[in-house]
């Protein structure tokens, strides 16, 4: 398993995997994953991702996918990384998360990002 090959990258899975179960549980359809546990940093410091929220109801949610105070930190503490509805503003610009996640911080460029058919799980 190319992205689970530690013991760290264990651990960001099972909280990864915990985040996408609950919202495949309120009916998401698809989550996007980003960051540098989807890279070959050794060492990567935690998952960011965003989800679709069509279909997906806000009552059967899990609280803290909604909780973005403190630089998301219940997020952090329950998952180990940081998940946003993708149609939400990720900047200033008006940019959304799921367009933000597609564009590399350091040059600018396009870059992918990985879907996940949240039905197929």
């Amino acid at each position: 398993m190319r992205f689970g090959a530690t013991s760290w990258r264990r651990q960001l899975f099972g909280g990864l995997r915990a985040a996408v179960e609950a919202l495949k549980g309120a009916g998401c359809r698809t989550a996007y994953i980003d960051g540098s546990f989807v890279t070959a940093k050794e060492v990567p410091g935690d998952f960011d991702g965003c989800w679709d929220t069509a279909e997906v109801n806000p009552t059967a949610l899990d609280p803290v996918l909604l909780t973005f105070s403190s630089s998301r930190a219940a997020q952090k503490a329950k998952f180990g990384g940081e998940m946003f509805p993708s149609s939400s503003r990720a900047n200033p610009e008006g940019q959304t998360f799921f367009d933000f996640f597609q564009v590399d911080k350091e040059t600018g460029k396009a870059k992918g990002i990985i879907g996940l058919d949240l039905r197929s799980l």
